[in-house]
């Protein structure tokens, strides 16, 4: 079976993921295979726009594939994760800088990798079934894929409490953090895209979408406000602690049960982010901090705890944030030499349109 297929409907390119039991995580070769068909596309005048989609019921992608990061680390020493990570970042790049509409029907599951072959559409669409994350810091890794810049742009400290937390947000929190456009009920779907084959992006749009029922993060603008922004995330969780509200508390003991050395560094990272302006530039920073990460005992272990033994129980090296050093936290932000992605100085062109 493919993994990844791809089909032209009138002027519609197709790519559906097609890993359903897997919830369409993503590989190494599904990442090269949609970059060759954004290629051929891009060059087809037939083409209008291309839509993304995951086979099933349960969503468009929970990601990359974490269990052969876990593998890869242990018997290669990450060599082939750096690998797909290179290709990957890429290709999140070039969907951002698409000279025709990518529309990403973010339906269901979104989650890291997910997010990243979505949220840097053109035209990104939820519906009442989305459950959007970047979970990264349960596993001992740190939001990429651009998601620290997507976090970063998010009003006030929201992105910064969910980049931390990995919390899932339904579609009226994904709209208002400005990771999706529009709201498509999800029995209007088929409806949708099948009007993209003929129809402007536009058009289809207009007729299909509607209000999203609203969402939580709105009502907690006050106390994610005024804790994340806080200097380090030791005085996060202290002032989530103090807050007195209860979802802040709640809050605090997440953060406790995930890596410390991934909330220090996710925090640096996506503050970083929020300076560095383009995609290109954070996705350059993304991949070093990634391929330190592969250095890290964190990400096995974490990966070990969630997905190969099923534990839940990790043990984070080190165990508490005031163990995590200033010095750790750099280490991760080391430029790499000739190793670098060098996105920002191969794209001079893709930084002039982001500024």
């Amino acid at each position: 079976m493919n993994d990844v297929l791809f089909r032209t409907s009138g002027h519609a390119a197709h790519i559906v993921l097609n890993r359903p039991r897997a919830l369409n995580a993503l590989t190494h070769d599904m990442v090269l295979r949609i970059d060759e068909a954004l290629t051929e596309w891009e060059r087809d005048p037939a083409v209008a726009t291309v839509v993304i989609t995951g086979a099933g019921e349960r969503g468009l992608c929970a990601g990359g594939d974490i269990r052969a990061v876990h593998d890869d680390v242990r018997a290669g020493g990450g060599t082939a994760s750096a690998a797909f990570w290179r290709d990957e970042y890429h290709l999140n790049a070039r969907i951002a800088r698409y000279p025709k509409p990518y529309v990403a029907v973010m339906d269901g599951i979104v989650m890291g990798g997910g997010v990243g072959v979505s949220a840097h559409g053109s035209v990104r669409v939820v519906t009442e079934r989305s459950r959007v994350a970047m979970p990264e810091t349960g596993i001992g890794f740190v939001p990429d894929v651009g998601g620290t810049r997507l976090l970063g742009l998010a009003p006030g400290e929201l992105g910064t409490h969910l980049a931390l937390t990995g919390a899932q947000i339904g579609a009226g929190d994904v709209l208002l953090c400005g990771l999706a456009d529009h709201y498509v009920p999800s029995d209007a779907l088929q409806g949708f895209v099948d009007d993209l084959a003929e129809q402007p992006v536009r058009d289809a749009v207009a007729r299909h979408a509607r209000q999203a029922p609203p969402g939580e993060l709105a009502g907690r603008r006050d106390w994610i406000d005024a804790c994340f922004s806080a200097g380090t995330a030791e005085d996060i969780v202290r002032r989530l602690l103090a807050h007195g509200d209860t979802a802040a508390k709640e809050t605090a003991e997440v953060l406790l049960t995930r890596s410390p050395t991934s909330l220090k560094v996710t925090l640096e990272a996506v503050r970083r982010a929020r300076r560095l302006g383009t995609l290109e530039r954070v996705l350059d920073q993304e991949y070093r901090v990634s391929c330190a990460c592969l250095d890290s005992p964190d990400l096995v272990e974490g990966i070990r705890a969630q997905v190969v033994d099923k534990d839940r129980a990790p043990r984070w090296s080190p165990a508490a944030l005031g163990e995590v050093t200033d010095a750790d936290v750099e280490r991760f932000f080391t430029p790499l030499g000739a190793r670098e992605l060098g996105l920002a100085g191969a794209s001079g062109a893709g930084e002039a349109a982001a500024g």
